[in-house]
C-alpha cells in the first residue's frame, strides 16, 4: 500500500507539475499579447480570454477550471483529445464556459440555445465605439432571443431620443458650446465636469490658447498633433497662423523676422503665388508698415477673430461652429414651416415649445368685401408694393383706385376715365405714388396716385401700346407694340429706345427684373424671351403648350407661366431655366386666365379660373389649398395683398372684384352697407 500510494502522489505531482507548465506558457503567451480582445473573432476564442481571466486574477479558481482551460484551448487548436475522459466533466466545463463568456463579454445569462444559433461574429461584428470600447453587432436572430439574452448596458448611452440618431457626445457638446456661447460660463464647465464630456480635448484647448497668446510656432506644431486627415485643411490653418504672424511682425517693426517667415514657413505652404506676392509687396511699404487698407484688415481680424476662421475652417469634430444650436433648432422649425401646408403667419409665432401645425384659418378664404364699381367685367386687379391700394382694370374703359385703410376695408379713391378701349392692364411705380394703365391696342396713361390726374400719355404712330411696366429707377417706363417690339420711354413721353423684332406678342404681359437688367415678354406662342437690355443677349423659356400669361416673383428668381392646357408651371429662372413645378385642377379654355404669387413668403400660388372659383396651392408642394367660390362669371385675375398675407383680391366677368380674408377675423363693418359699390358680405358680425 505504502508503494502504491507513494506512487499515486509522484504521479499527482508530476500531473501537478505539468499543469503548472501549461499554465505559465499561456501566461506567456498572454503577457506577450498573443490574446486580445481585437482578435476575438469566435466565441471559443472569447471562452479562452473569459478562463484566462478568472484563472489568473481570482485566487478562488479550482481545478475544474485548470482542466476547462486546457479543454477550450484543445477546442481552439482542433485537436480531438480535448474532449477525451469523463463525459459529464466535459458537459459541465461547456456550460461553466459558455456561463463564463455571457457574463464577462454579454452582459447577462444565456438561454439554453448554442451561442452560434443565437449571433454571428466576424470581422465586422466588432463595431468601435466612441469611448473606445467595442461591441457585438447581431446579424441574425430572432427579437425573442435579443430579449431573452440582454445584451452589454455599456453601449446604451451613446445614443438618446426616441429615433436612437442622436449621439449622446455630439449632443452635449453642443449644448455646452451653446452655453459658452449665451455667457454662461459656469454652466458650461458644470455641464463638462458633471457629464465627463470635454467640449474641446486638451490638445485643442492648448491650440486655441496658443492662438489667442500668440504663440504662433507652437501653436503650429500643436495643430499637427490634433490629427487632421486633410493635408489641404491643415496647410490651410497653418497659413492663416502664420499669416497672423507675418503681419503682427511688421506690425511691430521687425522686418526681418517678417521677412525670414514669409521666405522659410509661409512660403513652402502657400502654392498662389499671387498671393505670396501680395505679402511681399507689404515688405515695400516705408519703414515695413502695411499699407492702410491692410493695417485695418489685420487690426479688424484680432487673435479671437482668427479663431473664428480657424473655426469654420477646421472640421466640426475638432471645433464646434458657433451658433450651432441656434442653427439646427431654426432649421427644424423651418422645415416644419415649410411642411405645413397652410402655414401663413408671421415667423414669430412659431414656438419651440410644440411642433407647428397651422389650419386653413390662415388662408384667406372668406368673402369679406366685394367691389361693385364697375360697369364690365374686371380683366384685371393688382395691389400695390406697400399694399396701401388696389387698383382694377374693366372692359369698361376705365381703372379704379382703391383705398386699403387701417381696418381692412377698401373704398374708392379715384376712378380714371380717359381710355378709348378696353382697359387690360396696370403697373405701380415703384414709390407706389403713380399708376400706369393700358388701353387695348391703344395708349399707356401715368396717373398720379394721390390726385387721381393722368400725367401723360403714351402712345405712337401706327401701332397700338398692348403692355406697360415700370423700371426699378422709376425713371422709365417700358411698353409692349403691336407690330411686336418694345420701346422704352422716359417720364415725359419721349422715346429712348425700342427694340424691333418678335419681342412680343398683341396680347402679352411684361415684366421687368429688379435689377433692371432684363425684360420679359411672350414672344412666341410657347416662348418667354429674357431680353438683357445693356447686352442685347437673349435667353428662352420654351414650353410645348401656347403660354397665355406669366407673372414675375418678388424676388424675381422664378417665374409662373400659365397654359394653353389648364396647367401652371413655376420656373426658377436664375442661370439656366429649371422647371421646378405644376399646377392643375381650374378651368381654362377660351380666356385669359391670371395667376400670382402670395402669402407669407409668397408661399402660395392663386389663380382664376373659368368655373367662377379662385384656386390656392402650397407653393412647394403642389398641393391644392382651397378652391374658393364666390364669384358668378369667370376670374379673369387675382392679386394677393404683399404686406398682408390674409388679403387676396379677385377679379371676375361678373363685374365684381372679391377681396378674400380669413374666417376667424372679427370684423365688424355696418350690415349690407353699399357705399361707392362696395358691399360688405360680414353683416357686421364675427366670421366663421
Amino acid at each position: 500500500m505504502g508503494k502504491r500510494e507513494e506512487t499515486v502522489r509522484s504521479a499527482e505531482r508530476g500531473n501537478t507539475r505539468k499543469e503548472e507548465s501549461a499554465v505559465l506558457h499561456r501566461r506567456s503567451l498572454i503577457g506577450a499579447g498573443e490574446l486580445q480582445i481585437a482578435a476575438l473573432d469566435s466565441p471559443v476564442s472569447r471562452w479562452i480570454v473569459a478562463a484566462a481571466f478568472l484563472r489568473f486574477y481570482s485566487s478562488w479558481i479550482c481545478d475544474f477550471c485548470r482542466r476547462l482551460l486546457r479543454l477550450v484551448v484543445g477546442l481552439e487548436s482542433g485537436g480531438s483529445n480535448a474532449l477525451e475522459g469523463n463525459s459529464v466533466c466535459g458537459n459541465l466545463a461547456c456550460d461553466f464556459s459558455r456561463g463564463i463568456f455571457c457574463v464577462l463579454f454579454m452582459g447577462g445569462v444565456e438561454d439554453e440555445e448554442p451561442a452560434l444559433k443565437r449571433m454571428k461574429v466576424s470581422s465586422k461584428g466588432l463595431v468601435g465605439l466612441s469611448n473606445g470600447s467595442s461591441s457585438v453587432e447581431p446579424v441574425g436572430g430572432s427579437s425573442s432571443d435579443l430579449m431573452a439574452r440582454p445584451l452589454s448596458s455599456e453601449g446604451d448611452g451613446d445614443v438618446i431620443g426616441p429615433k436612437g440618431v442622436i449621439k449622446r457626445e455630439e449632443f452635449v457638446r453642443i449644448i455646452t458650446k451653446a452655453l459658452y456661447s449665451l455667457g454662461y460660463k459656469k454652466s458650461g464647465a458644470r455641464l463638462e465636469e458633471e457629464s465627463g464630456i470635454p467640449l474641446h480635448s486638451s490638445e485643442v484647448n492648448l491650440f486655441m490658447q496658443q492662438i489667442l497668446d500668440g504663440h504662433w510656432d507652437e501653436s503650429v506644431v500643436t495643430l499637427n498633433k490634433i490629427g487632421l486627415s486633410d493635408e489641404n485643411v491643415l496647410r490651410a490653418a497653418s497659413f492663416l497662423i502664420l499669416e497672423q504672424k507675418f503681419f503682427e511682425l511688421l506690425d511691430g517693426e521687425k522686418v526681418m523676422d517678417a521677412l525670414k517667415t514669409l521666405r522659410t514657413e509661409i512660403t513652402p505652404l502657400c502654392a498662389d503665388s499671387s498671393r505670396i506676392r501680395q505679402l511681399s509687396s507689404c515688405m515695400l511699404s516705408p519703414c515695413g508698415q502695411v499699407d492702410s487698407s491692410r493695417l485695418d484688415i489685420v487690426q479688424v481680424r484680432s487673435r479671437s477673430k482668427l479663431l473664428e476662421e480657424l473655426q469654420n475652417l477646421l472640421p466640426p469634430t475638432v471645433l464646434i461652429p458657433e451658433k450651432r444650436l441656434e442653427h439646427l433648432v431654426e432649421q427644424a422649425l423651418i422645415l416644419q414651416r415649410e411642411a405645413c401646408l397652410f402655414h401663413n403667419s408671421m415667423d414669430k409665432e412659431m414656438s419651440l415649445y410644440s411642433d407647428h401645425h397651422c389650419g386653413k384659418t390662415q388662408i384667406p378664404s372668406r368673402t369679406l368685401q366685394i367691389l361693385e364699381a364697375h360697369d364690365d367685367e374686371v380683366w384685371y386687379v393688382q395691389f400695390s408694393h406697400n399694399g396701401k391700394y388696389l387698383a382694377s382694370a374693366s372692359n369698361d374703359r376705365s381703372a379704379i383706385i382703391w383705398e386699403v385703410d387701417m381696418n381692412g376695408g377698401l373704398s374708392m379713391k379715384h376712378k380714371l376715365s380717359g381710355h378709348l378701349k378696353s382697359v387690360s392692364s396696370v403697373s405701380w411705380s415703384p414709390n407706389d405714388q403713380e399708376l400706369l394703365t393700358c388701353g387695348v391696342e391703344e395708349a399707356v396713361r401715368r396717373w398720379d396716385v394721390s390726385t387721381g390726374k393722368c400725367l401723360q400719355v403714351y402712345e405712337k404712330n401706327g401701332p397700338g401700346l398692348v403692355s406697360c411696366a415700370w423700371f426699378p429707377s422709376g425713371k422709365y417706363i417700358l411698353s409692349g407694340l403691336s407690330d411686336k417690339s418694345i420701346c422704352m420711354w422716359d417720364l415725359d413721353g419721349k422715346e429712348v429706345e425700342c427694340w424691333k423684332g418678335q419681342r412680343t406678342l398683341k396680347i402679352s404681359d411684361l415684366e421687368i427684373t429688379g435689377d433692371g437688367e432684363h425684360v420679359l415678354s411672350i414672344c412666341k406662342d410657347n416662348a418667354i424671351l429674357f431680353f438683357n437690355k445693356e447686352t442685347k443677349e437673349e435667353r428662352f423659356i420654351e414650353e410645348e403648350q401656347t403660354i397665355t400669361s406669366f407673372s414675375l416673383s418678388k424676388d424675381s428668381r422664378f417665374l409662373l407661366a400659365n397654359l394653353l392646357n389648364q396647367e401652371i408651371h413655376l420656373w426658377n429662372i436664375e442661370g439656366d431655366p429649371k422647371l421646378v413645378g405644376r399646377y392643375r385642377s381650374h378651368k381654362r379654355t377660351r380666356f385669359i386666365v391670371r395667376s400670382c404669387f402670395g402669402g407669407l413668403k409668397q408661399s402660395f400660388i392663386a389663380s382664376g379660373s373659368e368655373d367662377s372659383q379662385v384656386y390656392i396651392w402650397h407653393r412647394n408642394s403642389g398641393d391644392l389649398v382651397e378652391a374658393l367660390p364666390g364669384h358668378s362669371g369667370a376670374v379673369n385675375c387675382v392679386s394677393w395683398n404683399p404686406a398682408n398675407p390674409h388679403m387676396l383680391a379677385s377679379a371676375s366677368d361678373d363685374r365684381t372684384i372679391r377681396i378674400w380674408g380669413l374666417k376667424r377675423l372679427n370684423v365688424k363693418y355696418p350690415p349690407n352697407l353699399r357705399t361707392n359699390g362696395i358691399h360688405y358680405c360680414n353683416g357686421g358680425g364675427e366670421l366663421r
